[in-house]
């Protein structure tokens, strides 16, 4: 056999390279439901939510039926905890939910679901999703070497524009906590938001949405387990229309 020339296998290592870094997750016309926790390592009721969500990381309809995201806000920093992954995009993010009646009022823990207050995790020893009968497009959202392209296809006429959330989650991301409620524990997250983006949506004339960048949101804390997660909802309106999301390799 003769050997290969280095062209040759420069060629295979890159066709290998790129294959291996390119991920494609792509949703089912049936809609993905989102859970969202809003939450604060300073909160001294928070950590419970969090290890509930925790444990949803082994569930087989992870992805699939359902993903969860924790967001950390910081309207709490002032008592005395400056929260790592806190940002004030996810505090604003919580009081437009509540202004828009999804939410009954801004607090933490707050769960929901599907864009809706959910307060029922609260009773469940295990997983117990709502009913979930909405048909919504396909979200497909593939990430190669960074740069992210999304394509939604809509299935009803949308009567405004369309925005992408791209959230990068971090597992078994640990934190010390020195001060606050919780001082002196140390906790370790799942799920949680280390990098999120919104993007609006280009639609053509055929329906299709799509949106490009070029770079990954930049994370707040660096965690060796990455996945995305990644939804569509009206520029007016929260409420999640179909999301799509896995482990990122």
């Amino acid at each position: 056999m003769k050997a290969l020339s280095y062209s040759t296998f420069a060629l295979l290592l890159a066709l290998f390279s790129s294959s291996t870094f390119s991920q494609t997750f792509t949703s089912t016309t049936q809609a993905t439901q989102l859970i969202e926790l809003f939450t604060f390592e300073g909160c001294s009721s928070c950590p419970p939510a969090d290890r509930w969500i925790n444990k949803l990381k082994q569930h087989p309809k992870l992805w699939s039926e359902f993903i969860p995201v924790a967001f950390h806000v910081d309207y709490w920093d002032y008592i005395g905890w400056k929260d790592p992954f806190a940002n004030t995009q996810f505090s604003n993010r919580q009081r437009q939910y509540a202004r828009e009646a999804n939410l009954s009022s801004v607090y933490t823990p707050g769960m929901l679901i599907s864009g809706q207050e959910w307060t029922s995790w609260r009773r469940q020893s295990s997983l117990k999703l709502p009913s979930n009968t909405t048909t919504t497009g396909i979200l497909s959202v593939m990430v190669d070497e960074g740069m992210i392209t999304a394509d939604y296809q809509a299935t009803k006429s949308q009567t405004s524009d369309l925005i992408l959330n791209i959230a990068i989650l971090g597992f078994n991301v640990k934190s010390d906590v020195n001060a606050g409620e919780n001082s002196g524990h140390t906790f370790t997250h799942d799920f949680v938001v280390l990098g999120f983006q919104r993007i609006a949506l280009k639609r053509a004339e055929n329906g299709l949405y799509s949106a490009s960048v070029d770079k990954l949101p930049q994370l707040s804390v660096q965690s060796n387990t990455l996945a995305i997660s990644a939804w569509v909802n009206s520029e007016n309106n929260l409420k999640p229309l179909q999301t799509t999301g896995g482990w990122l390799k």
